[in-house]
């Protein structure tokens, strides 16, 4: 390890040295999806960012074992502990049950994510799971005292900590007026930032989702899960805890708050959080304007990898902002580096003194704050030397281990996809002629047959004043 990685931890606040717990290896978790509805473009940037840094690290030579948790259960529309369970918010939308949503919309996200080249963690893990670890860690907080029962629910007791905002220098009043939703006063809570670790039977009765535990047939609240998830996992240390910044107050200050109460420790040394994608009206969600997904993107016609390449053009601690103009833009570019790549000369010798003073170039940009701009900067400088063609491409495959941005690889699969296209399209055009000409010999039968032979080939035909038409179905 050359370079040493260097972040900003949110814990500090400040840019630190990366120092593992263990040497060459770290204990990484990524926060996961709540699956009642489809991924939008925005939360699929911090899992991006995340990808990269999990590749960043690997690349400079640390063993990663990375876990992230699906919450299928306790996520409610507040995140001041009230309102309804999302995920049965999305089972009522769609007329389904609670784990048939959590399916369809898990296998959904990990779709959107291979399409964008993130890798899937080393571990995923369900919130519906890990219910006996959830109870285990709850017991043990009330016999510590940090946690006590009121109104049939069990609350984590915020006011035995020195230090319940870790994360920020404000005061208690300037965070709550940040909560995100309007909360309707909980009164059974004690102090206003308690949280709830398990509702009971008494509140949301028509919660789909119970088990049985001390406290009666209830469920986990949100913030419980991830912190059993990553010690049935990772053990009792983590390296790195991943997330957007919405989700650094209440989640992960509550998530520190039942973890070190739990375990009288330390538990997470370095904070990774990546801010906003925003809309020119303000941050996007997903239900506001447009929902943009990575199928709506490729309804455009935008190769999901172009959006891959904008996130990794800017910095993930600034706000990033998105129009269809910009992606355009990202689009051209994207092709046009792809292919300067794709119709380089592969045979010869790679000079390896090069290859290893661009690799090392590559690496300082982004063990600086994982500054990956500047890394694809250090890409396209390398492509415009005058060093061998044979040595550029070592260097594209080489520097894609970590931007997977399918280098190598995007423009010989654009060539083959427009080939098909044209040999489709000739395919269907004669076929068209043949039902034409079988119509006009009042042969019905047999243009019958053609139109149903297309349309097992998924191809749909369409009788217009202006002619035949055909479109994918």
């Amino acid at each position: 390890m050359e370079n040493k990685l260097h972040f900003y931890n949110t814990l500090t606040r400040k840019v630190e040295q990366f120092i593992p717990n263990e040497d060459g290896k770290v204990a990484m978790y990524t926060c996961g999806p709540t699956v009642y509805h489809f991924a939008h473009i925005g939360n699929l940037r911090s899992y991006i960012m995340e990808d990269l840094l999990e590749k960043t690290l690997r690349y400079i030579g640390y063993d990663v074992k990375r876990v992230m948790n699906i919450t299928d259960v306790g996520h409610l529309s507040s995140d001041g502990d009230t309102g309804e369970d999302k995920m049965l918010k999305g089972a009522k939308r769609e007329h389904k049950t609670v784990m048939e949503i959590a399916k369809f919309y898990t296998d959904a996200f990990f779709s959107d994510c291979s399409k964008l080249n993130i890798k899937t963690p080393d571990v995923v893990e369900p919130a519906t799971n890990c219910i006996p670890q959830f109870i285990h860690m709850i017991e043990a907080l009330l016999e510590k005292g940090f946690a006590y029962q009121a109104g049939g629910n069990i609350y984590f007791d915020t006011s035995k900590l020195k230090d319940y905002y870790v994360f920020s220098n404000q005061n208690e009043k300037e965070l709550l007026v940040g909560v995100r939703d309007d909360v309707e006063e909980d009164e059974n809570k004690r102090n206003k930032s308690d949280f709830v670790l398990w509702f009971t039977k008494s509140k949301f009765d028509d919660q789909e989702l119970k088990w049985d535990s001390p406290w009666g047939t209830g469920y986990p609240g949100w913030h419980i899960e991830c912190s059993c998830i990553s010690m049935k996992h990772l053990g009792e240390y983590m390296d790195i805890h991943c997330g957007g910044v919405d989700n650094i107050f209440p989640h992960h200050t509550n998530e520190v708050a039942q973890s070190e109460s739990y375990l009288g420790h330390k538990w997470c040394n370095y904070w990774f959080h990546v801010h906003h994608l925003n809309d020119k009206s303000g941050k996007m969600s997903k239900s506001k304007g447009e929902f943009l997904t990575v199928a709506l993107l490729e309804e455009k016609g935008y190769d999901p990898l172009v959006y891959r390449f904008f996130c990794l053009q800017s910095h993930y601690r600034k706000p990033l902002e998105f129009s269809y103009e910009v992606l355009d833009n990202m689009s051209a570019a994207y092709d046009k580096l792809v292919k300067k790549i794709g119709t380089l000369e592969r045979e010869g010798e790679v000079d390896r003194g090069v290859l290893e003073d661009y690799r090392a170039r590559f690496q300082a940009a982004l063990c600086d704050d994982l500054n990956s701009a500047t890394a694809i900067t250090v890409l396209y400088d390398m492509l415009k030397s005058d060093i061998s063609d044979a040595t550029k491409y070592a260097l594209a495959q080489d520097f894609d281990m970590v931007l997977s941005l399918s280098l190598t690889t995007a423009h010989a699969a654009k060539e083959d996809a427009n080939r098909l296209d044209g040999d489709l399209e000739a395919y269907v055009l004669a076929r068209i002629e043949e039902r034409t000409a079988a119509k006009k010999a009042k042969d019905f039968a047999r243009a019958d047959a053609i139109r149903s032979e297309l349309l097992e080939k998924g191809i749909v035909l369409e009788d217009t004043r202006e002619g035949v038409k055909w479109k994918k179905a």
